[in-house]
């Protein structure tokens, strides 16, 4: 990239089919441009850019930068909120002072002589096609200086008149709602310490009615997993402004002489072919990040909806015993082996087996498990601790809590402060000695309240309680590189980039329901990839909504991400046993291209129709999930479109009965059904293939195979 591109001060990043326009002459930094490719001849760019000056306003328009300052006139949110006791520094005015730029990286110093306050702004533009930014703001005065907000300010065009966020709670995550983007402010705000089940950090903003194939979409996501907001401001001049923050409480970040307060790093990306294009900027992120996983995710069986905290050796040795011969691989004993646990009123805190429970430790289900060729896994809370635990009785004041104030309890259970360093060195000790002492390849890291009235030190402790969980977690992960950590926090609670940089696996929902499933993985994969979602295959009837589904419709709907089972199989029949083992093998031969290939959603018209898709890199192999969530309103539905195939491909398409051949009201199914039918990619994508009629709560796969 040329040292600057379009007149003074403009800087360009581009990738395939992508480009980054940022003025580099303004305060700090300001993006003026991100969306499709503007090519290489950018002559003239500087001036089609130049703001009119309307009547009636200032006479200077303020650039609208990745941090917006009020003193310079810009009449939105600031980019920088804070003060110093005396009440100074709370307009800041920043001159630029130094760039760095290249083909994909630029970083700028902005600098504020008169406060004493300098600005950091980094933009790298990623492999995947992630455009990534963070700021950070240091004190080079010897007065401190309170960060009240910092947030990360990018413009979209007027045109995208639609916002999409998620909504939910627990056991219904990943909730979509579509808005209108008018005049006026859109705002996504998350106070419950953690990601949280209702207020994803997550907006797309597109043009109108765009889906999943079709319109230009804009995104940001925040790289965090404490408090957060997102907001969309539409002001009366026309300007569209996404600002992404993380949300921090009343004196949380106070910056003594020399020290600096940055922003997580704020994820952006853009698709002129609707949700999906950012889907797959999102996924390869993932897919590229030092962290991920490329072996094959074990199929797993979790104990809990089997046992609960009843603990019996025999019957967990039977359980495994019957694992091991439908095909699973990974072994996980839930809540319950620790000291004192025998519901969930004590023991959190406690680390170490309980001898009433376990005379000889773990090492009887461990060595069973092992002899049957299965991994094995354990349940932790780390962050939690019980009133009633030795850990509390003595050390009370390890408690991310203010305790001149009553205590608020949640699930009969506290935080821990884990931005204190004598509280994650205990909790290293514990998990450590667990992880050292016996085969453990996977942890399932839980967390199952949100945090109120969080103190650190007398000050609030979100922040330094986030900071404090990543640093706990790599410590763990660098002594014990084999192991795989799964994120939890009441199932969907703790999602983001941020963590699943840290861990391999989500717990995607509580719900193990099939239809509240369905919507709710659809929603996780929007930014995670399918290898990340873990999806069990629950009992006949739902342990949250009391819904009975079939074993078809159940094994369908976890069939693509992170298998596991959440059943107490002993209990299943023989028919359930053989169909079980075939499920679980045929996700095993599926599982390469359900894992590293593109996971695509697909349009329908009908609301009662849900189908997504995963195709091979070299688009000659497609696995489809056509379900049916709901009676639909007329007897035979529309075509099914297929995205993403090759158009001069021709693949053969045919029925996967995972249990029993499918079954629904009809008289006669079409003829491919039965027989399989060969389709060119182009007529699959334009015509479609009429599926065909099967019952509400009910799912059929289709597997595509280039001829």
């Amino acid at each position: 990239m040329a040292a600057e591109q379009g007149g003074p001060g403009i800087r360009v990043l581009r990738s395939s089919g992508f480009s980054v326009v940022i003025d580099t002459s303004t305060p700090s930094p300001t993006v003026l441009y991100w969306g499709a490719d503007v090519g290489d001849d950018l002559s003239g760019l500087a001036a089609i850019v130049e703001p009119p000056i309307s009547q009636g306003s200032l006479d200077v328009v303020a650039p609208a930068s990745i941090t917006p300052e009020h003193g310079s006139g810009y009449p939105g949110k600031p980019g920088l909120e804070g003060h110093r006791a005396n009440g100074s520094g709370w307009a800041p005015r920043f001159q630029p002072a130094d760039v760095d730029a290249d083909s994909s990286r630029l970083s700028c110093i902005s600098v504020d002589a008169i406060e004493q306050l300098e600005l950091h702004t980094e933009i790298r533009l990623e492999h995947s096609g992630l455009l990534r930014l963070r700021v950070s703001v240091h004190n080079t005065a010897d007065v401190a200086y309170n960060v009240a907000a910092l947030r990360v300010c990018v413009p979209v065009p007027a045109r995208a008149m639609e916002a999409l966020s998620f909504a939910g709670r627990w056991t219904n995550e990943f909730v979509p709602i579509r808005e209108s983007l008018r005049t006026g402010t859109l705002s996504v705000e998350n106070r419950s310490g953690r990601t949280s089940h209702d207020r994803m950090p997550t907006i797309f903003a597109g043009t109108p009615a765009f889906t999943e194939s079709s319109g230009e979409v804009w995104a940001a996501h925040l790289e965090w997993s404490g408090n957060s907001a997102v907001t969309v401001e539409s002001s009366p001049n026309g300007r569209r402004i996404v600002s992404v923050e993380e949300l921090l409480l009343p004196g949380e970040i106070v910056l003594e002489v020399g020290a600096s307060y940055e922003t997580p790093w704020v994820a952006l990306a853009y698709s002129p072919d609707g949700i999906n294009g950012i889907s797959d900027k999102f996924h390869a992120e993932l897919r590229g990040d030092s962290s991920h996983r490329s072996t094959a995710r074990p199929v797993t069986l979790n104990i809990w909806e089997a046992v609960y905290f009843d603990h019996n050796l025999d019957t967990l040795r039977a359980l495994a015993d019957r694992s091991a011969e439908i095909g699973v691989e990974r072994f996980v004993v839930d809540d319950g082996w620790f000291h004192g646990r025998r519901d969930d009123h004590a023991g959190l805190g406690d680390w170490w087996v309980d001898q009433s429970v376990w005379p000889e430790g773990l090492w009887p289900i461990v060595h069973h498990v092992a002899a049957l060729g299965m991994e094995f896994g354990l349940w932790f809370e780390p962050e939690m601790v019980n009133p009633d635990s030795d850990l509390f009785r003595a050390h009370p004041e390890w408690v991310l809590a203010d305790t001149r104030y009553p205590p608020v309890l949640g699930r009969h259970q506290l935080v821990l402060d884990l931005g204190e360093s004598s509280v994650r060195a205990y909790l290293f000790d514990k998990i450590d000695g667990l992880l050292s002492s016996y085969p453990i390849s996977y942890v399932k890291w839980d967390m199952n309240r949100v945090i109120v009235h969080g103190s650190h030190h007398g000050r609030a402790g979100v922040h330094q309680q986030t900071l404090g969980l990543y640093a706990l977690l790599d410590e763990l992960r660098a002594a014990h590189p084999d192991v795989e950590f799964e994120t939890c926090a009441s199932g969907g609670g703790r999602i983001d980039l941020a963590i699943l940089r840290k861990t391999s696996r989500a717990w995607t929902s509580d719900c193990n329901d099939p239809l509240d499933r369905q919507r709710i993985q659809r929603g996780f994969s929007y930014l995670f990839p399918p290898e990340y979602m873990g999806a069990h295959i629950g009992g006949p009837v739902s342990h949250t909504t009391k819904r009975r589904h079939s074993l078809a419709f159940r094994a369908g709907t976890a069939f693509f991400g992170h298998l596991g089972i959440e059943w107490n199989v002993l209990n299943a029949s023989a028919d359930e046993t053989a169909a079980l083992a075939s499920v679980i093998a045929q996700h095993k031969y599926f599982r390469p291209l359900l894992h590293a290939g593109r996971a695509l959603r697909f349009d329908h018209s009908n609301p009662a129709v849900l189908a997504h898709g995963v195709i091979s890199e070299d688009q000659r192999e497609a696995l489809v999930s056509y379900a049916v969530i709901a009676t639909p309103e007329s007897l035979m539905v529309e075509s099914l479109l297929f995205p993403g195939l090759d158009d001069a491909v021709r693949y053969r398409v045919e029925v996967i009965n995972l249990v029993d051949p499918f079954h629904g009201a009809f008289r006669h199914q079409p003829q491919w059904t039965s027989q399989g039918v060969s389709v060119s990619g182009r007529v699959l994508r334009t015509m479609g293939i009429q599926p065909p009629i099967i019952d509400a709560e009910s799912v059929v796969l289709l597997h595509l195979r280039a001829e």
